[in-house]
Formats: structure tokens, sequence, C-alpha cells
């Protein structure tokens, strides 16, 4: 049951009441919305209705807006209907809509706010590190928001796939794969000394070339670079590659497609020119130059020809280079294969979790989406801004696994992994984030996960206690028996069913918006309210959650409790966090 939805549904009745029904055929009403006012004050529901709809009809927002309102005046469930401003209508529902609004809940359970199948599939690819070492911090925030967004987007209707883009095609393989033959030396005993620069150094690819030396023994040896080269790098993929799976799983994370980059390359490039040749058909592939880049042109440019896509002509700054003068493939022709073979697969929308440094990606994939899709399909790409680690209040920079970044499974191992999750989206994905490692394991207010997840564990300790005090507690359903329910009148208890009201809009946004941190605030508020409810309940015994005086009364509340621990475990399982059942 969305509150929202339901009550769009009644104001578009309203309006037909109030214009007749022949005026509101004529009218657009899809702007119409219904949201919570900014002002708790001002009632429960704000519709702008009069506002987008006066303009069309020649009419004045706010006569109109008496009119619409007097209109929702006779509904059951509206209580008091007003105008505000320059035209804005607030409702108040009544006190028995909000509870049954309840019952709702409690018969959905955690089902409560999904929506219906949409029959849209939409592929999002997040974390898609460099095959080339263990997951770091800045891969962490990536991962635990792509994951949660795709979390989201399934509960809201849409088939998603998770998917995870190896990028085993450039040159950095190859630099692994040169490191990994210097640790394979090592481990058949040879001095290497120290690791040259250009190579990548740490520690993690030790058990790597040891284990190659297992494998291989003292082969490799005898071959020269281009005979060795590729046995060690897929070897070296492949490891990494577990490495990385390992780390993911530390978050719970697990992608349902891995899609290898050197499949686009196989047979001479066959899927790249193939995808460049759809484009060539429709006259957006043409031979041609780009200007010089703006500032200081590098010592190196050249004003050479090459193979270009007409990108500008779907809002890009600059149309894109697709092969290069050489005659070789840039990057971004793979990017155009890998799009087109996703919408080949029939997704129709395609989310790129990437960080920050990738902020040119946005007008390139979006053009690429449209002129590949002919505007079928789109491209959302949203960007993870760094996150800064603290202990104690001081920076930390340094791991001992890397040697020059803190891991992710660092991180997780010493925190654990509910409070990473909860934490990396405690904050806009496009902010820089500060973890403290301290902050996030303290048991306060101050400590959102914690906050929250206590919120659950008091739940399910105040129906403890009502068993413990022999109180008959019926199932979720049974406790959602409506004639109960409207015991709960308290101003307290009904602002927490308002809340709980909020969950399927707020679901539905966050995953439209591609904006996953808007449910961490959420259940945050949440649990603020469920807390502070409780707390009333120390200062005035008759807002007890259980009173063993009054079985009816206590067994309302506990339908509360309830609703919001459904919700509370909802939305932390679309973090990826637990909903525990008890906190020491």
């Amino acid at each position: 049951m969305n509150v929202f939805s339901d009550f769009e549904a009644r104001v578009r009745e309203a309006v037909s009441k109030a214009i007749g029904p022949e005026a509101a055929g004529s009218l657009d009403l899809s702007r119409v919305a219904v949201e919570p006012p900014r002002d708790p004050s001002h009632g429960d529901l704000a519709t702008n209705a009069a506002m987008v709809l006066a303009k069309p009809l020649g009419a004045k927002p706010r006569e109109l807006g008496e009119a619409i309102a007097d209109a929702l005046r006779s509904d059951p469930d509206v209580m008091e209907a007003s105008v505000a401003g320059p035209g804005f209508i607030n409702l108040r529902l009544t006190p028995i809509y909000w509870t049954g609004l309840l019952a709702n809940v409690l018969t959905k359970g955690e089902d409560y706010g999904r929506g219906e199948p949409t029959g849209r599939r939409v592929n999002v690819e997040y974390v898609s590190a460099n095959p080339t070492g263990p997951m770091h911090v800045g891969h962490c925030r990536g991962a635990v928001v792509g994951d949660t967004l795709a979390n989201l987007v399934a509960f809201s209707g849409d088939e998603v796939v998770k998917e995870y883009y190896i990028n085993d095609a450039g040159e950095q393989v190859n630099v692994l794969a040169r490191s990994v033959f210097l640790r394979y030396r090592e481990a058949l005993g040879q001095t290497v000394g120290e690791i040259p620069a250009g190579l990548y150094p740490g520690d993690y690819l030790k058990p790597v070339g040891a284990s190659l030396a297992i494998l291989r023994k003292d082969s490799l040896l005898a071959m020269d670079e281009a005979e060795w080269l590729p046995i060690v790098r897929d070897h070296a993929i492949a490891a990494m590659m577990l490495m990385i799976r390992d780390d993911l799983k530390l978050l719970g994370i697990e992608h349902e497609v891995f899609f290898s980059e050197r499949t686009l390359h196989a047979d001479n490039g066959g899927r790249i020119g193939d995808a460049i040749d759809g484009l060539r058909s429709r006259n957006l592939v043409y031979q041609g130059s780009l200007p010089p880049p703006k500032g200081q042109v590098p010592e190196d440019w050249e004003d050479r020809e090459q193979t270009l896509f007409r990108s500008t002509e779907f809002g890009d700054d600059i149309d894109r280079p697709l092969v290069k003068s050489s005659g070789a493939y840039t990057y971004f022709a793979a990017d155009v294969a890998y799009f087109k073979d996703k919408f080949d697969r029939g997704f129709t929308e395609m989310v790129y979790v990437l960080g920050a440094d990738h902020g040119g990606y946005v007008k390139r994939m979006e053009a690429v989406a449209a002129a590949v899709s002919g505007g079928t399909a789109e491209a959302d790409v949203l960007l993870c801004q760094l996150v800064k680690l603290f202990r104690d209040g001081e920076p930390v920079k340094m791991s001992k696994r890397s040697g020059d970044f803190v891991t992710l499974a660092e991180v997780v191992e010493e925190v654990g992994r509910d409070p990473v999750r909860f934490m990396m989206l405690y904050r806009k994905s496009d902010a820089p984030l500060d973890f403290d490692f301290q902050k996030v394991t303290e048991q306060s207010k101050d400590n959102p996960v914690f906050y929250v997840q206590y919120a659950h564990a008091r739940a399910a300790s105040v129906v403890r206690q009502a068993v413990a005090g022999g109180v008959e507690v019926p199932s979720d359903a049974e406790l959602g028996d409506p004639g109960r329910l409207e015991a709960l009148t308290d101003e307290g208890e009904l602002g927490l069913i308002r809340k709980l009201g909020e969950y399927p809009r707020l679901v539905a946004a966050a995953a439209a918006a591609k904006e996953p941190h808007r449910l961490a605030f959420y259940l945050y508020d949440l649990a603020q309210l469920f807390h502070a409810q409780y707390n009333r309940g120390r200062d005035v015994p008759d807002l007890r959650f259980v009173n063993l005086d009054d079985t009816r009364m206590t067994l309302a509340r506990l339908g509360l409790v309830r609703g919001v621990a459904l919700v509370v475990a909802s939305g932390l399982k679309l973090i990826g966090a637990a909903a525990p059942e008890e906190m020491r």
C-alpha cells in the first residue's frame, strides 16, 4: 500500500469532481503529485494539483485549490483539507486510515513496499576494478553503492542483473604478468632485488608467483617474454579475480555476470568492428580530426585523421575517437561494443557505477546509449567520490598488505561488514565520505548503523518482554487486526505509522533517482522515532509498549513494534546488513 499513489488517484478524482469530467479529461494529470509536506505541522500529505493545473485551465491557483480541497473533504479518510501559500493543498488523514496502513504493513511483512513487476530489464555494472590487485577502500564504496542500488531497483519491480566488467585487455594486465613473473622467479629461489618502477610491488603477488612455480616448475625460465607472457597473464588474472571475488564476499556481494573485455577483442576485435559498422551504417561514424585539447597543447599532439563517432549529435561535448590513426581500437570503441552487447541481451537500462575520475564518461555513454539503441535504452553513470579513512581523527594512509593503499579486506575485518555497508551509504555517492574506524563501532546514537540495528533488536526485546509476562503474541498478520489497531491514537504512535507509510515511496524514489543513500537516511529517521516513542513510555507508563494489565492495548502496540521491525529489517536487507534480534 503506497499512501502517496493512493492519494494521487484520489486527488485526480477530486479534480474531476471540482471542474467536471470533461474539463479534467482534457488535462495532463501526470504532473499532479502527492508528497509529504515540508513542514509536518501543515498536515500528513500535500499536493501541487492546483499549482500545475491552474494555468491550462486559466484559473487562479488558490481558487482552484479551494475547489479541489472542497471535493477532497468528502473523502471519508480525509480529516482536514486546507489551501496554503500560492495554492498548495494540505491534507490531514484520519487515525483510522493510518492504523489501516499499519495493518497492511503487518499483512505484507517484508514484502511491504515491494513494487509490482515492470517487465523492464536493468543491468547494474559496478566495481569492475582492474584485476591487478586486491580491492581497496575506494572500490568498497562503489561496490556497496552498486549492490544496494541493484537491490533497490529489483525491489521496485525491475528485473536486475548485477555485472562485473573485467578489464583484462589493456596494458595493465601485461604489467601484472611481468610483476608476477618476478615473484615466480623469487619463489624458485632466484634473487629479484627491488621491484622495478612501473611494476606492482605488493606482497599480495608472492602467493601468485609461488602457485605458478608449483604449477609450472622452472619451465617458464627457458622461454622468452613473448612465450611466457600470455601464460603468466592468464594465471595472474585468474588469481586476481579469485582474490577480488573473495574480497567482495566479505561485503556479501556476488555478481551474477563477470564479463571479460578480452572477448570483445577476440578474432581481431570482431565484435568491436561489428559495433562500429552498425553505427557507420547510420552515418554516425566518419573519418576526421579533432580540435586540439583546451589549455596547454601537449608537445606530441598531432592533427591526425581518425575514425570518429558523431557523439555531439547526442549531446556530447566532442566527437569521440573509435579507431586511432595507427588502426588500433580505442578504449572507447570497446565501451561501445560492450554497451551493444548489453543491449543485445535485452537490457533497456544500463547503470554504470564508477569512480569520480570517470566524470568524462557520463555524456559519452549517454550518447552511445542513444545511438546504439535508437533511443530505446538509456545509460546512467553514477559517480562515487573518494573515501577518507580515519582512526581517532587521524588519517589512515598505508596498508601492511598492499604497501600503498588500505584494502577492502582490512577494513571489513576490523569493523565488520554491516558498519562498512551502512556507512558507505551514509552520504550521497558524489560527495566525499569520511570513515572513522572508532566512530563506526561505538554503541551510540552518533553511530547510525548501531542506532538502526538497535531499533530492530529493541523491537525484538519488547516482544520477548511481552511473552515473558504471559502475553500470547500472535502472528504478524493476526497482530494486524484493524479493529484492535484503532486503539493507537497517541500522536507519537501515529507519527511512527506515518513514517512507515513513507517506505514504499522512498524505495521507489531512491531506485529511480539512483540514490541509495536515501534508504540509509530513512532508516535512521525511523529508528529515531521508534527510540523516542520507547523512551516516552519510560516517562509516561500509559504509553509503554507492554502493559500487562491491558492485553488489548499491548497487542495493538506490539503490532506497531512489529511493523517498525519489519520495515527496518526490509531496509537493512536491501542495504546488505543484518537485522539482529539481540545486541550486546
